[in-house]
């Protein structure tokens, strides 16, 4: 898609609020995140921090570690709707098992939800993406991300992962469902097929990974945010949430922008701007 028709459509987002509609409220939606959604209030959310730091005294990269306790205190932050556990580089059930008895020390309704990254189906295919939902999802993940999804056909075979999974996935068609199944546009090509992922029934979240398509857009920012406002416009067409990255000074922009989900990296001012957006949101 040329850069030149991303900013016009970016430009021309305002034509867009008026277009957009709203998932139903439901009074039976268990997850606070999902009564959020369906009540069109925005959530905010962190990446889930490494319990060690990512360098060693050398300079070289650490693995992350994720542990219970870590978890254990996240859960007990009343600013926090949803954890993002980044998992794309390497799926770690390990990881997975300690978010979920960390947060299991807090009741259901009053801890954030815990939402797993896995890698790509185009990197270990098919069979390999389809047990990892099951598997993320048996361990007690409220949800699911699957990034980069290319086309509408990929975004088929996602939604089916969590049918054959059995999960009672929350969209505007299962306003009583449980788990949160995301889908994520990260390539220039994907963006081309937006509104025919879009219109895929069958999940709860379409999101656009920016930072991934800035990249693939050789660096160009305002193409990369561009393409976010493409992908959340087609979002909200079929009343669904879209989720984007947020810092502090970004973050009343954001909201602004009509996104329903930000994810933030945790820093000393990150708590301070949750705050913020959520004064600014009435919660």
């Amino acid at each position: 898609m040329p850069r030149q028709l991303l900013v016009s459509m970016a430009l021309s987002g305002a034509a867009w609020l008026g277009c957009t509609s709203s998932p139903a409220p439901s009074p039976h939606t268990a997850i606070p995140l999902v009564e959020l959604w369906a009540n069109d209030l925005p959530a905010f959310g962190i990446f889930v921090p490494s319990e060690q730091p990512r360098r060693d005294t050398d300079g070289g990269r650490l693995p992350p570690v994720y542990t219970r306790e870590g978890a254990e205190r996240l859960a007990r932050n009343p600013l926090l709707d949803h954890l993002f556990l980044n998992l794309e580089g390497a799926y770690d059930a390990a990881a997975v098992d300690a978010l979920v008895a960390g947060l299991a020390t807090v009741s259901p309704t009053e801890r954030p939800a815990l939402l797993v990254r896995i890698p790509p189906i185009e990197q270990d295919g098919e069979q390999a993406a389809r047990e990892r939902v099951r598997d993320a999802l048996g361990r007690g993940a409220d949800g699911l991300v699957l990034p980069h999804i290319r086309d509408a056909e990929e975004a088929r075979i996602a939604v089916r992962f969590f049918e054959e999974a059995g999960a009672d996935v929350w969209s505007p068609a299962n306003p009583d469902g449980r788990i949160i199944a995301m889908l994520m546009i990260e390539d220039p090509d994907a963006l081309e097929t937006a509104q025919a992922i879009a219109d895929t029934p069958g999940y709860s979240v379409l999101s656009c990974g920016i930072g991934s398509l800035t990249a693939a857009l050789g660096g160009d920012r305002d193409a990369g945010e561009a393409g976010g406002e493409v992908v959340r416009h087609y979002a909200a067409r079929v009343g669904l949430p879209s989720m984007m990255t947020a810092n502090p000074a970004n973050i009343l922009d954001r909201l602004n922008q009509g996104y329903r989900a930000l994810l933030l990296q945790m820093g000393d001012e990150t708590l301070d701007a949750i705050r913020l957006g959520r004064g600014m949101a009435g919660r």
